[in-house]
């Protein structure tokens, strides 16, 4: 029996080519490379996957183990919280290894790092605050999986189950912050947007990597393909390839490559935005598999990125992940259901259902060279074994 698999495209018809004042910057990956187990992740070159969907190369970003962990999550977590303990300290600290670091920041006293999270953000701030010797507290919205909770405890980080969807989750947190308490989250709401602009400035280190891993170079990426929730990594990914301006080399130009935002359908926030030209919430309940990209309000800092930035955005069903997670699978990479969106969504381009104008402006030609951002490994093993047909490696 065929298993039917919907999707509904937007094409942005406000994207811009360059967007002036917003050059990504370096610093991040400066930080991150001091950090202990610290390398770049794969990038793994896809034949059968350039098969599936009828273009040149595939490239997949595998963020399956980043840092410690299986998601990309970390690399705005800890460069957020530690711009924000430098900012408490006055400068940065004289460091070049985590102790050196932690007794920089002995000044501080005993801190609480607080988030709101569909699981890899939440763990991820929880790891931050284990390694540098905070407590943590941690708040998700209801149906969370068990095993993703789990992996938050396990970080010796108390979970606070909410009775309502990511955005209360959001709301929640910030009520309960207090005296000797950071908020760092990923998403930002009125008075509430440097630490979530560091988070974006942490998941540049991603797309440093991908130039210097790229042959050639990033500025022969012709597509890029990446999973939307409330938009850090989406904005992160307009500033490196729509902040260069053009010229001055393939290191150093913006790239023209067509950037591709994937969410489930029914937590579509970004593209019905983009749609509307401004602003839309998207009322819950999110019961998508793409747990990390159930969000129903787009964050209201990487929004003006969002509109300028992106060109195509496509919502889909659970199964188009599901069909991903297998098509990763045979390509040698884990991906979740949220790290798998970003391809489902091309897959959807790809179908015959979809106008040919979609297809076109996400600049899916035959001889594309595409870029896909994987962003999560298996962080519900269960659910990738029953998706996958056998446990993660």
């Amino acid at each position: 029996m065929r298993v039917m698999k919907t999707a509904q495209v937007v094409v942005n018809h406000r994207s811009v080519p360059h967007i002036p004042g917003v050059e990504p910057q370096r610093h991040a990956l400066r930080v991150h490379r001091r950090l202990p187990g610290y390398q770049p992740t794969p990038l793994v070159d896809c034949p059968a996957l350039a098969a599936a969907l009828g273009v040149a190369q595939v490239w997949v970003k595998d963020e399956s183990a980043r840092l410690g962990l299986p998601s990309f999550k970390m690399l705005g977590a800890c460069y957020a919280t530690y711009r924000e303990l430098c900012r408490r300290l006055g400068g940065e600290p004289d460091w070049s290894d985590l102790g050196e670091l932690r007794t920089g920041l002995a000044p501080l006293g005993a801190l609480t790092l607080m988030a709101a999270t569909d699981g890899n953000h939440g763990r991820a701030v929880a790891r931050t605050a284990r390694v540098l010797g905070y407590a943590a507290r941690i708040y998700v919205p209801a149906g969370t999986a068990a095993a993703r909770i789990a992996t938050i405890e396990a970080e010796g980080a108390p979970v606070t189950v909410i009775d309502g969807d990511y955005d209360e989750a959001v709301r929640r947190c910030a009520r309960d912050a207090g005296e000797g308490c950071l908020v760092i989250s990923d998403t930002s709401w009125r008075g509430y947007e440097q630490i979530p602009a560091w988070v974006i400035d942490g998941y540049a280190t991603m797309f440093w990597e991908v130039a210097e891993q790229f042959p050639g170079g990033d500025g022969l990426i012709d597509v890029v393909a990446l999973p939307v929730g409330v938009g850090a990594l989406a904005s992160a990914a307009v500033r490196h390839f729509r902040g260069r301006p053009p010229g001055g080399g393939p290191a150093a130009r913006g790239t023209g490559a067509r950037l591709v935002g994937v969410e489930p359908a029914g937590a579509d926030c970004v593209g019905r935005s983009v749609r509307a030209g401004h602003p839309v919430i998207v009322p819950g309940p999110h019961t998508s598999i793409m747990a990390g990209l159930n969000c129903g309000t787009p964050s209201q800092l990487a929004w003006p990125l969002l509109e300028q930035g992106l060109d195509v955005l496509v919502a889909i069903d659970d199964e188009l992940a599901r069909e991903g997670m297998r098509l990763l699978d045979q390509a040698g990479v884990v991906a979740g259901e949220t790290g798998a969106a970003a391809l489902g969504g091309l897959l959807a381009l790809r179908d015959g259902d979809q106008p040919p104008q979609g297809v076109r402006a996400a600049g899916l030609r035959d001889d594309a060279r595409v870029l896909v951002i994987s962003s999560e490994g298996a962080t519900d093993a269960a659910a990738y074994e029953r998706i996958v047909g056998h446990p993660p490696a």
